[in-house]
């Protein structure tokens, strides 16, 4: 019994020296307040693609150009910056996509996630990700009866390939999420702060095509943390020349 108790003590020694891994946070200043995202090392093409697009200012005055009550807000559509009142936006897209990275039971579709919007699976079957274009989860509170009912859907779409976890099954019917997402899209970040302002967004009004009738706008992006950020390259040394007095 003390030989158990020694080596748990020791266990808990060890996890508690070991620092938490870095992850790249980004803070949403938007017109109806700040959202702030830290995204997963698990997801490290995502993560790095995102950081880069920030770092470029890309999503800098973009709009908040798609909202559904209980299931999402999007951004990130190129078109947006200088859209008219009432355009049709959704195509705006940059000219590359990212393998997807679907990292399941660990990372799912509960509320607050952040995840890669795409082309549907009739022209895109690998399900890869658009580059720019995002969304940030809200969904619904699920029982189980709805859960099995979502399990049968998955069971079809991924060819039984994604199964609800009791963890996960766990969140959805505290949390909330949208649970019919999971394996087909790429989450690859979370809310850490401002899930109110994602509240606030999702119960916007909105036309027919889940645009606002208000525009949301994100004002900047500001970077908080950026630990994989590319080191720049040296400098090149400056060749030096002598000059040799002849004698």
């Amino acid at each position: 019994m003390q030989i158990r108790v020694f080596f748990a003590a020791l266990l808990l020694f060890f996890c508690a020296n070991i620092p938490a891994q870095e992850r790249a946070e980004v803070e949403l200043e938007t017109t109806e307040g700040n959202i702030r995202i830290a995204l997963f090392n698990e997801t490290p093409q995502h993560r790095d693609n995102f950081m880069k697009l920030v770092r470029m200012q890309f999503y800098d005055s973009l709009l908040v150009h798609r909202v559904i009550k209980d299931f999402m807000i999007q951004a990130g559509d190129l078109n947006s910056r200088t859209a008219q009142p009432g355009q049709l936006l959704g195509a705006g897209e940059l000219d590359y996509t990212i393998e997807a990275e679907f990292r399941l039971p660990q990372i799912f579709h509960r509320r607050g996630m952040v995840a890669a919007a795409r082309e549907s699976d009739k022209v895109n079957p690998e399900r890869r990700s658009g580059a720019a274009q995002f969304y940030i989860v809200w969904g619904k509170i699920y029982d189980d009866k709805r859960l099995a009912f979502v399990q049968q859907k998955l069971d079809s779409a991924t060819n039984g390939a994604v199964k609800i976890t009791a963890e996960m099954a766990e969140a959805y019917k505290t949390v909330g999420g949208t649970p019919h997402l999971d394996g087909q899209y790429t989450v690859f970040g979370e809310v850490t702060a401002g899930l109110d302002v994602v509240d606030r967004i999702q119960q916007m009004a909105t036309d027919k095509n889940d645009r606002p009738t208000k525009d949301v706008r994100i004002l900047r992006v500001s970077i908080i943390s950026d630990p994989f950020a590319p080191k720049p390259k040296p400098a090149p040394k400056k060749k030096t020349t002598r000059t040799v007095r002849k004698r």
